[in-house]
């Protein structure tokens, strides 16, 4: 796997590499690094050729954006490709004094309102460029817009409605239009959203977080298919299904954002084994896997250090054999019809 090879996304004129950098790590989710090992590790990315970054206002409240912006301001504007995201509002809070954000180990005090509305997607693309130091990005992506996020389908068809008749979707095709965006994209963390995106809007990409990775193929059957058929791409974030298939099924491995139940880490254990005979890293395998379907543009994992960087890197560079695929199939550890990477 060639981490450095471009790829077009959907129709549109936006190119990513195979291997992106994903931005949520570098909102301190649940460990705090400083600004210098940051910004070192978007240094170290983008020295080795990774031309796709991806940020959020979400990721720690902000503090994503500013590290990716730091550093991706002093390189020439046409040497990478840029993502954000769109759909909440930041703001100071009521009471500074009292205030308490809890998502971010590391985050910024700010509050925040989502708003998918046509002037919440005005204000939420023109905070995210002055925290980074930019007057461009290369695609905006609707953010977190499912029952989890919104709280209930009351609130996803309130945000649903807000994109349609508040005119936010409107904004984001009038922007590409205008050619100030190359790419609309929306972050999916559930099944069952992308057939509802695509029935309403033309998307250029998913950001797929979770429902396809090496220990689950969610959207294999229904909804990667139905990309293709409408020619939408997909990239893949969390690759590593949060930690678990980074770290292995060792104590404390996290799985989808909680520590990974017994079930969970006995089928890794297993998958751990089944690599091992064919001397691949377990890491290696969860990098490449996605690669198999034809709709998979990009990878992009979080490091938080140049050092981890490195490894990603190195990792998607394993050549890894067709019978390691077919013995995960044959163990009943990946769905037998999951198509796997040549």
């Amino acid at each position: 796997m060639d981490p450095l090879q471009r790829v077009a996304l959907g129709s549109s004129s936006m190119a990513v590499t195979r291997l992106g950098f994903g931005g949520g790590t570098l909102g301190d989710p649940s460990e705090i690094t400083s600004d210098h090992q940051a910004e070192l590790t978007v240094e170290a990315a983008f020295a080795a050729g990774v031309a796709h970054f991806d940020t959020s206002p979400w990721y720690g409240n902000g503090k994503s954006e500013h590290r990716t912006g730091r550093i991706l301001r002093t390189k020439p504007r046409g040497a990478f490709v840029l993502s954000t995201k769109v759909g909440r509002v930041y703001k100071r809070p009521a009471d500074p004094k009292t205030f308490h954000q809890a998502r971010w180990a590391g985050g910024f005090p700010f509050d925040l309102d989502f708003d998918f509305t046509r002037t919440g997607v005005q204000r939420s693309y023109e905070q995210s460029l002055m925290r980074m130091g930019l007057n461009s990005v290369d695609a905006l992506l609707i953010h977190d817009l499912d029952a989890r996020h919104q709280k209930n389908e009351e609130g996803v068809q309130r945000a649903l409605k807000e994109l349609t008749d508040g005119g936010g979707y409107q904004e984001l095709a009038d922007m590409k239009a205008r050619g100030e965006i190359a790419a609309i994209g929306a972050g999916i963390n559930h099944t069952g959203m992308i057939p509802r995106f695509l029935e309403r809007f033309e998307i250029d990409f998913f950001l797929v977080a979770m429902p396809h990775t090496l220990t689950d193929q969610e959207i294999l059957d229904d909804e990667l298919p139905l990309c293709l058929e409408r020619g939408a791409s997909v990239v893949i974030g969390a690759p590593f299904a949060s930690g678990i298939l980074a770290t292995g099924a060792v104590e404390g491995a996290n799985y989808r954002y909680q520590p990974a139940t017994p079930e969970i880490m006995k089928r890794v254990a297993a998958m751990q084994d089944v690599c091992a005979r064919y001397d691949v890293p377990l890491p290696a395998a969860a990098l490449q896997v996605p690669f198999g379907h034809p709709a998979v543009a990009s990878v992009i994992p979080g490091p938080n250090s140049p050092e981890q960087f490195r490894q990603i890197n190195a990792w998607m560079r394993v050549d890894i054999p067709a019978d390691l695929w077919a013995e995960l199939k044959a163990e009943k550890l990946i769905d037998a019809a999951a198509p796997t990477p040549v």
